[in-house]
């Protein structure tokens, strides 16, 4: 009987020590493969090597087996300027390239890029960190792969990840050091819709053309997608917005100039009067600064489309409501 379970012990210890090994043994083969896949050279895998875009595959709902493999040499784009100047609009119509992923607002990344500046003018913190062996190589390689790190892992992977943080451009010359092969797109307002929502003119009044510029230097192929960002809002692969962002309630719409003038009759007759001296940058920015409404030139034949197509809607629920 002893003996019998002695045997039944032995071939129970022989068993998990198979087991063992066999487990072991496919570990240390996924650990060189991630080494492998860590060292290969370039940011993102080449198309061929995926079997098409990144975006149109994971569109059709497929799995990617391929990993995604980045770095700080990748080509990233930064969206910035102030609030409300068109950012959104601007990421939107980005997003709804199949190439391009921009995502929501971090909100993280002004913040951390801000400590770093504080960091770096802190002549005391400065002395402290450099005495700590905290040195700026060693900072600049931590807000690298930790910024690197948010932008890539907060959406779909693609071939061009972009960022839509309005205040991170206020650290422009710092990520053009750590990021050397990003591209940046700063997005300028009319300076009297600062109490009121404006986005910029250009792009509004004449999309194909600022956006086939705009692909064009961040050297991303043209796709007819980006004219029509609202009809890939909430989609799979397409524009993903905010509900904590203020302008969402404006991207959802197609192009259009409706916003372009909201701010006319909202600034005091004295201020507009004196706008020329209160606010001269208008003049240099090419901004009539005495003209109310100011004009901004002819919209592009679709964009009116879209706009006269918003104010029959838009009439249409007031007589809904009204009656």
């Amino acid at each position: 009987m002893i003996g019998k379970l002695k045997q039944n012990l032995l071939v129970a210890c022989l068993v998990i020590s198979s087991v063992t090994v066999f487990y072991l043994g496919r570990h240390a083969m996924e650990c060189h493969h991630r080494i492998v896949e860590r060292n290969q050279p370039g940011g993102i895998l080449p198309l061929s090597a995926l079997g098409g875009s990144m975006r149109t595959t994971l569109r059709t709902g497929q799995n990617l087996s391929t990993p995604f493999v980045y770095n700080k040499d990748m080509p990233l784009i930064f969206i910035g300027g102030v609030p409300r100047s068109g950012t959104t609009l601007m990421r939107a119509m980005l997003d709804a390239h199949p190439e391009v992923r921009c995502g929501e607002e971090t909100r993280v990344i002004p913040r951390i890029l801000a400590m770093k500046q504080m960091w770096s003018r802190s002549g005391r913190e400065k002395m402290r960190l450099d005495e700590a062996g905290v040195t700026d190589e060693v900072l600049d390689a931590a807000m690298q792969a930790f910024l690197l790190e948010i932008i890539v892992k907060h959406g779909e992977p693609a071939n061009f990840l972009c960022n839509k943080d309005p205040f991170a451009l206020k650290s422009l010359s710092y990520l053009a050091k750590i990021f050397p092969r990003a591209k940046f797109v700063l997005m300028i307002r009319d300076g009297r819709a600062s109490v009121h929502s404006m986005i910029s003119r250009k792009l509004v009044l004449h999309p194909e053309k600022w956006m086939r510029t705009l692909l064009k230097f961040l050297d991303i192929p043209w796709n007819d997608a980006v004219l029509h960002h609202e009809e890939l809002i909430g989609k799979a692969g397409g524009v993903s917005l905010s509900k904590v962002e203020r302008s969402t309630d404006q991207v959802i719409k197609p192009v259009n100039v409706e916003a372009l003038s909201k701010w006319v009759g909202k600034i005091p007759a004295d201020v507009v009067r004196d706008m020329a001296v209160i606010a001269p940058m208008l003049s240099r920015l090419g901004y009539d600064p005495h003209a109310n409404p100011p004009n901004y030139g002819r919209p592009d034949p679709k964009v009116l489309d879209n706009t006269r197509r918003g104010h029959r809607q838009s009439s249409a629920i007031v007589a809904l409501f009204g009656s």
